[in-house]
């Protein structure tokens, strides 16, 4: 029973070390800078090595390896070696990642990872006792736990590199090429084919095409458009509306245009997202906003 014990707190020093670098993943691999390891590649890899090698070795402890126990042993001690030598440099404060964000360089750092390398490699030599059925159930329930919580952590940190890289690319523009569709700020008469509320500020003009599978998917979003009261939406069909598509000389499907109420193009795009088709509302709302000022 003592073993079990041993192995089963030493085990989870390891997974916890593991959860804490997920819970905060940009913080622990910006954190490796310490260490040398510049580019975000490479800290990245680093990153991903270390989790995994911590909750493999974590693993392999629990379960009663003594070669895992060894390795995790040599694991703790090249890191206490890796903080004494950034003590010696100078970078005493400085994050190390060890146990997530808040983890620093220091002596008591280094005097952690050197007791812990120790009962690493004590673990094997602990002696086990008989472990009643009992107990085993509990230590896997407890696995299993810690499994699910793993999984849980790991998730959550991808959501939030999902949304930090949603967010460092920003919301994607329609495509506007010159040449393509009406001139901006030239008079439409299509303007006569709307029927704008008292509310209205805008008429928007969406080309459409029944064999195109992207303008299909798009219903749902248009079809909230067309309930805006500050906005007159009206589709235009290929087919059905061809004298509309000559007239504005529109290059494909699905393609907006902005119109003021009278008749001014403002705002023009080939779009395939509804955050697309926003970003050339949003284009004429600051050109008709502009012009109201000059």
């Amino acid at each position: 029973m003592p073993a079990l014990l041993a192995r089963t707190a030493l085990g989870a020093v390891l997974a916890v070390a593991a959860l804490l670098k997920l819970a905060a993943p940009a913080h622990s691999r910006a954190a490796l800078a310490t260490f040398g390891v510049r580019g975000d590649r490479a800290q990245r890899l680093v990153f991903a090595g270390s989790v995994v090698v911590e909750l493999g070795l974590a693993a392999g402890v629990v379960a009663g390896l003594p070669p895992a126990a060894w390795a995790a042993a040599g694991l703790q001690l090249g890191l206490a070696l890796l903080l004494a030598r950034a003590l010696r440099a100078g970078r005493a404060g400085a994050p190390c990642g060890c146990f997530g964000a808040r983890s620093r360089v220091s002596r008591a750092a280094v005097a952690r990872n050197v007791a812990l390398a120790g009962a690493f490699a004590a673990v094997p030599f602990v002696p086990g006792g008989a472990v009643s059925t009992d107990a085993w159930l509990t230590l896997g329930l407890a696995v299993a736990l810690l499994a699910v919580a793993t999984l849980a952590v790991a998730l959550l940190a991808l959501a939030r590199e999902v949304g930090e890289l949603r967010l460092a690319l920003g919301p994607q523009a329609a495509l506007d090429v010159a040449g393509e569709g009406p001139e901006i700020g030239e008079r439409s008469a299509l303007i006569a084919r709307f029927e704008p509320g008292p509310e209205a500020r805008l008429a928007l003009a969406v080309f459409m095409s029944d064999g195109c599978p992207v303008c299909a998917s798009l219903g749902p979003a248009l079809a909230l458009l067309e309930r805006d009261p500050l906005l007159a939406a009206r589709r235009f069909d290929e087919a059905a509306d061809a004298d509309a598509w000559a007239a504005l000389a529109v290059p494909g499907a699905p393609y907006a245009v902005v119109l003021g109420l009278d008749g001014e193009v403002l705002a023009k795009g080939t779009f395939n997202t509804l955050p697309q088709l926003e970003s050339v509302l949003g284009t004429a709302e600051r050109r008709a906003a502009e012009a109201l000022r000059g």
